[in-house]
């Protein structure tokens, strides 16, 4: 063993090194099963304590807390129907509809173990393929980007559930909520009414949050005399048998693999990589109709994509500095303030670092997977506890979020009038995933096309004439095509069953 690697071994397995990950595990899965609170979060608050740690071992805690926040989300994604992190929106989905049906450990035990895979998978990319795969992902241009989310938005036709009218209306829905603020091509804002708290637009937590946990919390006091049946689970009913793993195997890493994928391309992020997972399970799915009605097929797509984009993530930010989402430019952050430059010449000038990131992902998704699982029978009660008790201090963590993100109350009301919206889509039977889908995506694609534009003074044909661009249309066009046939299929044999 290199003289570097045994470094690296003996810092990772040292006592002091093994609490500041566990302790970082844990810590991400509590925040990130909290309602409108976020890793993002937590790793910026943690980031002043590690100014007294090497960087070696900020690293440990930090990344460690990052594969916990994502993991957590889980939790009241399924019991609760609110995502803890925008991550787990395509799991409330299938999730919350299995615990209905009283199968809260089953749906957990699943998602448990597809976090664990996409997890491995996705730490294996960033062992193997760092260097090759963050130098193919740099000869990506806007114009490839931009069909990349082309093909995204094509979710929206696939979630869109039994109503292809109704979930494209939700796309529609989005994709205006997100135009407020500065537009990518002028810089001028736009639809702002003289608000100028809508200069940057709706932020994401509070729009997630008010459609998700708020339109939840007011069913919820709608319903508050309603008894809540008990769904606590035998460790029996957590576990997965060997058919379950044979069943789910070619899902799990088909899901594991698009999220390290989409982790490993900056700015896209693992909501978007769990949404390409879950609309590309449905797509093959023998049984496409049980998605959004408590799909095991659906839970293990989310949840293993959204914890491959960890590892993914990982791969650009230490190999070429640059960040994927939030959380790794927080992470940059870090490196940088503790004397490490990110980027090539890390493995050459301190691979002990490299190293260190490498195995703290790897033994950190261990933790998570150890606590998770053994902690499912106890974390399954939740779903038990009044709501007289549980809606206060939900909201109250859904408003302290809310506002602790840029400190203020605008933010607040935005999650309180999403919250309306969403409760009022729930009850006109209007699904919540394409919304979701058109608001992510529609900025990242309105960027990506007028910088392609300015490159191309003004033309379009790079977007066919570029192989890669052009492949991801095609792409786009063909799964849009199978959609509509899926679709239209569907109607023909309910309007035949109803003749009859």
């Amino acid at each position: 063993m290199p003289a570097d690697w045994q470094t690296s071994a003996a810092m990772l397995f040292a006592p002091e090194s093994l609490g500041l990950m566990l302790v970082g595990t844990l810590l991400g899965i509590v925040v990130g099963g909290i309602p409108g609170f976020t890793g993002a979060m937590l790793i910026a608050l943690t980031l002043p304590l590690t100014f007294g740690m090497t960087g070696e071992q900020a690293m440990m805690l930090l990344v460690a807390m990052y594969v916990g926040s994502v993991s957590g989300g889980l939790v009241t994604a399924t019991l609760l129907r609110m995502p803890g992190t925008p991550a787990s929106i395509m799991t409330t989905l299938d999730g919350y509809p299995l615990a209905q049906r009283g199968e809260a450990g089953r749906a957990l035990g699943l998602g448990v173990c597809a976090s664990f895979i996409g997890g491995l998978v996705s730490w294996g990319a960033l062992v193997l393929l760092a260097g090759p795969i963050a130098r193919w992902s740099t000869l990506l241009g806007p114009f490839e980007f931009f069909a990349l989310v082309l093909l995204a938005l094509v979710l929206i036709a696939s979630v869109a559930g039994r109503s292809l009218t109704r979930g494209l209306f939700s796309g529609l829905l989005g994709i205006l909520a997100a135009m407020p603020g500065a537009s990518p091509a002028t810089g001028r804002t736009r639809l702002t009414f003289g608000m100028h708290e809508l200069d940057d637009g709706f932020k994401l937590l509070p729009v997630l949050i008010g459609l998700f946990a708020v339109s939840q919390i007011m069913w919820d006091i709608l319903t508050i005399d309603r008894p809540v049946e008990q769904t606590a689970a035998a460790p029996a009913r957590v576990r997965m048998t060997l058919a379950d793993w044979k069943q789910q195997a070619v899902n799990m890493l088909r899901s594991s693999g698009i999220g390290t994928i989409i982790g490993m391309l900056p700015g896209v992020g693992a909501n978007i990589g769990s949404m390409m997972a879950y609309a590309t399970a449905k797509s093959v799915s023998r049984t496409p109709q049980k998605f959004g009605e408590g799909s095991e097929e659906g839970i293990v797509a989310s949840e293993a994509a959204n914890n491959a984009t960890v590892g993914g993530a990982l791969i650009p930010l230490i190999a070429l500095g640059i960040p994927g989402s939030v959380i790794d430019a927080i992470l940059l952050g870090a490196l940088v303030i503790h004397g490490l430059q990110p980027g090539p010449l890390l493995f050459e000038q301190n691979p002990t670092a490299v190293h260190v990131i490498m195995g703290t992902m790897f033994i950190a998704n261990l933790v998570m997977f150890a606590a998770m699982w053994f902690s499912v029978p106890w974390l399954t009660r939740l779903a038990a506890i009044p709501r007289a008790y549980l809606v206060p201090v939900v909201l109250t963590f859904c408003t302290v979020g809310s506002f602790a993100l840029a400190n203020r109350m605008f933010d607040v009301w935005v999650m309180l009038a999403f919250g309306l919206i969403g409760f009022g889509m729930e009850r006109a039977r209007i699904p919540t995933a394409p919304f979701v889908i058109g608001f992510v995506l529609a900025p990242v694609a309105e960027e990506h096309l007028y910088a392609g534009l300015m490159q191309s003074g003004g033309s379009w044909w790079p977007l066919v004439t570029r192989p890669m661009s052009l492949v991801l249309v095609l792409v786009a066009i063909a799964m849009l095509v199978v959609t509509l046939v899926r679709h239209l299929r569907a109607a023909g044999r309910q309007e035949a069953g109803d003749r009859k």
